[in-house]
C-alpha cells in the first residue's frame, strides 16, 4: 500500500477510530454516565422535536387544504399559512382536551364506581358457582370462601402505596413538588421547541441541507436526504392511519355497544381505541379486558360483546383499514408481525409503534438495493421456474439512461 495523503488519511482515521473504541470499553461505566447525563440534557429537545412531529401531521394537512397554490399566491396569505395552520391545531389539541376532561373523564369516574360495585356482586356468584363444581375437594372451597372483595380497602391500599411504595419521588411533599416542576418545565421547554421548530421548518430544512452538503460527499448527502424524506412520509402515513383507525373503531364499538345496551361502553370503547393503536394483538387486549368486565355484570352479555367483537372486527379488517391505512407502510405481513414481536421485546409498546414503519423505511431501502444488484447482473425477473434476463437492445438502452443521469 503505498503511502500517500489519502491512505495517511485513512490510516489516522483508524488508529482514531481504534483507540477510541478501547478508551470506551475500558472505561464503559464512566462512559455510560456521560452518555446519561447528556441524555437527560438533551431530553427535552428529543421530546420536542417527537411533539413537533406528532403534530406537524394535521399541521401539513391543514396548511395543504386550507391554503392551496391559488390562495398562496398572495403574499399575505403565505405568509400566514404556517402559523394560521399552528394555530388551529393547537386549538384542535386543546378542544380535544377539553373534552376528554369534561366529558369523558367524569364518565369514567363513574363507570369505575360502578365497576367496583359489580366486582362486589360478582364475587358472591362466583363462590357459590365454584362451590357447586369443585364441592368435593375441601381445599379449593376453603379457598374460594377465603376470597374477598372491598373495593374501599383496595383504593386505600393503592393510596398507601403511592404514597410510602411508590419510590423516593413520593417520600416528601418537597420531592415530589420538585418532579413535578422538573416535569412542568421539560414539558414547556419542549412544547416551545416543537413550536420554533414547526413555525421555522422550511428555513431549518434549509440549514441542514447546507451543512449536510458541506460536510458530506454529495452522493452521500443525496442519499442521506432521500432515506430522510422516506422515513418521514413511512412514519406519517402509519401514525395518521393508525391513529384515525383507532378512533374510528373505538367510535363503532361505543355505538354498537350503547345500541344493543352493553354495560361499559364507554370505557370500554375508550380502552378498544387506545390498544388499537397497537397493530395485530391491541384490538385483542381490548376485547379480552372488556369480555371480563362484561363477565362480571352478566356472562350473557359477554358472549354478545365477543360475537359483536368479532364482526366489528372483520368489517374493520376488510373494510375500513384498508381503505383508511392501506399499504401506507409498503411491509408485507409476515415483517409486521416480526417487527411488532422485536419492538415488543425491547421496547415495550413504543416499540412496537415505531419499529414497524422503522422496519418498512429498511426494507424499502433493501428492496432498491437488491433491485439494483439485480439489474447490474442483467437479471430482469426471477420467478418460481425460471430467471428472466435483459434484452442487449434494453441493456443499452439502461446504460444510456445511467450514462444521462451522471451527466
Amino acid at each position: 500500500m503505498e503511502l500517500n495523503k489519502e491512505n495517511m488519511r485513512k490510516i489516522r482515521k483508524l488508529i482514531l477510530f481504534t483507540a477510541l473504541l478501547i478508551v470506551v470499553l475500558w472505561k464503559y461505566e464512566e462512559v455510560l454516565e456521560v452518555l446519561g447525563y447528556v441524555g437527560h440534557l438533551i431530553f427535552p429537545f428529543l421530546l420536542g422535536g417527537a411533539i413537533a412531529f406528532v403534530l406537524n401531521v394535521p399541521m401539513n394537512f391543514i396548511e395543504r387544504h386550507l391554503f392551496t397554490e391559488k390562495v398562496r399566491k398572495n403574499k399575505v396569505a403565505d405568509k400566514l399559512a404556517r402559523p394560521v395552520s399552528l394555530l388551529s391545531v393547537l386549538c384542535i389539541v386543546v378542544g380535544v382536551l377539553g373534552i376528554v376532561i369534561f366529558g369523558v373523564v367524569p364518565q369514567l369516574v363513574n363507570t369505575f364506581g360502578n365497576l367496583g360495585q359489580s366486582i362486589t356482586q360478582f364475587i358472591p356468584h362466583a363462590q357459590a358457582w365454584g362451590k357447586e363444581v369443585f364441592h368435593g375437594n375441601k381445599e379449593v372451597v376453603e379457598l374460594i370462601n377465603s376470597v374477598q372483595f372491598d373495593w374501599d380497602k383496595i383504593v386505600e391500599t393503592l393510596i398507601d402505596f403511592l404514597k410510602n411504595g411508590a419510590g423516593n419521588m413520593l417520600n416528601s411533599t418537597l420531592t415530589a413538588a420538585k418532579s413535578i416542576i422538573s416535569g412542568v418545565s421539560t414539558f414547556v421547554i419542549a412544547f416551545v421547541f416543537a413550536i420554533y421548530i414547526l413555525l421555522q421548518k422550511k428555513k431549518l430544512g434549509i440549514q441542514a441541507k447546507k451543512v449536510l452538503f458541506a460536510f458530506v460527499r454529495r452522493g452521500r448527502a443525496e442519499a442521506v436526504v432521500e432515506v430522510s424524506s422516506l422515513t418521514y412520509s413511512t412514519f406519517s402515513s402509519f401514525l395518521t392511519g393508525q391513529c384515525l383507525e383507532a378512533v374510528i373503531l373505538g367510535s363503532m364499538f361505543v355505538l354498537a355497544m350503547t345500541i344493543f345496551r352493553l354495560p361499559y361502553a364507554l370505557l370500554v370503547g375508550i380502552f378498544i381505541a387506545f390498544t388499537a393503536l397497537i397493530p395485530i394483538f391491541g384490538a385483542f387486549l381490548g376485547c379480552a379486558v372488556g369480555a371480563f368486565l362484561i363477565f362480571m355484570v352478566d356472562p350473557m352479555k359477554a358472549l354478545m360483546f365477543i360475537v359483536l367483537f368479532l364482526v366489528l372486527q372483520q368489517i374493520e379488517g376488510n373494510l375500513i383499514y384498508p381503505h383508511v391505512v392501506g399499504n401506507s407502510v409498503g411491509l408485507p405481513s409476515i415483517w409486521v408481525l416480526a417487527a411488532v414481536t422485536v419492538g415488543g421485546n425491547i421496547m415495550g409498546i413504543v416499540g412496537m409503534l415505531v419499529f414497524i414503519p422503522l422496519l418498512s423505511v429498511f426494507y424499502t431501502i433493501f428492496r432498491e438495493f437488491v433491485y439494483l444488484h439485480l439489474k447490474k447482473q442483467h437479471i430482469k425477473q426471477v420467478t418460481a421456474t425460471k430467471i428472466e434476463e435483459y434484452t442487449e437492445e434494453e441493456i443499452a438502452a439502461i446504460e444510456g439512461k445511467e450514462m444521462n443521469r451522471t451527466e
